[in-house]
């Protein structure tokens, strides 16, 4: 059986392994354009920031350890045409110019995501930089030793994570996003509104409901000022978060896919053609509290998906069991942790829901510290299932963002959570835990909604 394998970052890493270990009989071609594979793009802020010293360390595979497993790794080709009809696939040598036709049994499309890069005037001025593979990385780390202010466009994790790394290395920092709230895809306004206040408290100048309209450089062709319709920003390096794209155009027309690219795929990881398979930012998730097809590029989904390939690639072992989008931030020392829907993101999933609010101390007050625990829980109106969830404090509670992440996945309600079992130890919590407590708030809220 013949596999060429197409992109290797977290889908195709993963994937690779998968089959190599589930089919060892399997002829397994990797072709990937990049020098390096399996890099972590989440800690291109801990790199940048310096927490990071050595780059290395973002690698959990290489070149080598996959063809010690046995495939055959062809690194720095570019796949220029595949043709899921005949089952070839063109790539070149992009050392050598060499083109290279190839014939597959099985095909995996692990191709990835690219940065959205918006159409603005100027945006092709020097030192306006994307973040989001390694050799970026570099590139933004060398650029930053002599820009002093930074401008980074887009309010997501990616974005605010390089704003904290850069305004705690002394730098002048500005973020620009055209939403009116920073992280609003995975946090509801209590929460941002406190994370808000923060970064202004470190001096991060904050332009939220404002898109970039043009970037001005200076006679050298590099960047000098960032342009919203209401001000302008002098800079001296722009950095572009504003989101991804499904790098799929290979396969246009082919297959079938959302709207915007992303691959269509069923609990197997197989596409509308069964022959082949797509895995990771290439490919759409089945999202658990809506019950949809959504594109959520995060590794997390990646891997295990890319792992769903290797046992399904002959015949249907293991389904996948989706996702909730479930992410952690470590933001100025807040500790954050959410799940599943928000309040306001339920609308765009057409789900109809209420939210709970509450805050408690993580364990009791007679132990010599404690912490405050801001908490959102998200559920169904009518069934009460648990949909979401969102959690913030100094003391890391973020592995409860993990736990409801099980309860979304299982269809829990919030009579479930109320009475859920969870140990008791003054050290660590409440005779109620905090999530106990948060569900039993909501029964209130429900109670009183009638």
């Amino acid at each position: 059986m013949k596999v060429v394998v197409v992109g290797c970052t977290h889908a195709g890493t993963s994937a690779i392994k998968s089959i190599l270990s589930n089919h060892p009989e399997a002829e397994v071609t990797v072709y990937e354009r990049n020098d390096n594979v399996s890099f972590l793009s989440c800690g291109i802020a801990l790199y940048v920031g310096g927490v990071v010293k050595d780059p290395a360390g973002l690698f959990y595979s290489s070149p080598e350890e996959l063809a010690s497993l046995g495939a055959t790794v062809k690194m720095e080709h570019d796949v220029e045409s595949i043709d899921v009809n005949a089952k070839t696939i063109t790539a070149k040598n992009l050392k050598t110019g060499e083109v290279e036709s190839a014939s597959y049994d099985k095909l995996v499309m692990t191709t990835g995501s690219w940065p959205i890069i918006p159409p603005i005037e100027g945006i092709q001025s020097e030192n306006i930089l994307l973040c989001k593979n390694y050799n970026q990385a570099n590139e933004i780390i060398e650029k930053a030793k002599s820009a002093n202010k930074i401008v980074i466009v887009g309010g997501g994790y990616i974005g605010i994570e390089l704003v904290e790394a850069f305004a705690e290395s002394g730098k002048d920092v500005t973020l620009i996003d055209g939403l009116d709230r920073i992280l609003n895809k995975y946090l509801d306004k209590p929460f941002t509104d406190v994370l808000e206040n923060e970064l202004e408290k470190q001096g991060v100048k904050l332009a939220l409901g404002e898109n970039v309209q043009q970037f001005i450089a200076d006679e050298e062709g590099k960047v000098k000022t960032v342009v919203t319709p209401s001000q302008s920003f002098d800079a001296d390096m722009v950095i572009l978060c504003v989101g991804f794209k499904p790098n799929t155009t290979l396969i246009d027309g082919q297959i079938e896919t959302l709207p915007n690219g992303a691959i269509k795929v069923n609990e197997y990881m197989q596409t509308s053609n069964p022959d082949v398979y797509a895995a990771g930012d290439s490919a759409v998730v089945h999202y658990n509290p809506s019950g949809t097809q959504n594109y959520i590029p995060l590794a997390t989904n990646a891997v295990r998906q890319g792992l769903l390939v290797g046992y399904n690639l002959t015949e249907n072992k293991l389904a996948y069991r989706g996702t909730q989008g479930t992410s952690g931030l470590y933001l100025f020392g807040w500790n954050i942790g959410s799940t599943g829907v928000t309040k306001e993101s339920a609308q765009m999933n057409n789900l109809e829901v209420d939210a709970t609010l509450f805050e408690d101390n993580y364990r009791p007050e007679f132990m010599p510290t404690t912490e405050n625990v801001k908490m959102s829980l998200v559920y169904e109106k009518g069934t009460n299932r648990i949909v979401g969830a969102q959690f913030m404090s100094k003391y890391d509670i973020t592995q409860s963002a993990n736990t409801l992440s099980l309860a979304v996945q299982n269809k829990m309600t919030v009579e479930d959570l109320a009475i859920s079992d969870f140990f008791f130890q003054p050290h660590f919590d409440r005779p109620w835990n905090y999530l106990n407590l948060l569900a039993q708030a909501a029964l209130e809220d429900i109670k009183k909604r009638g």
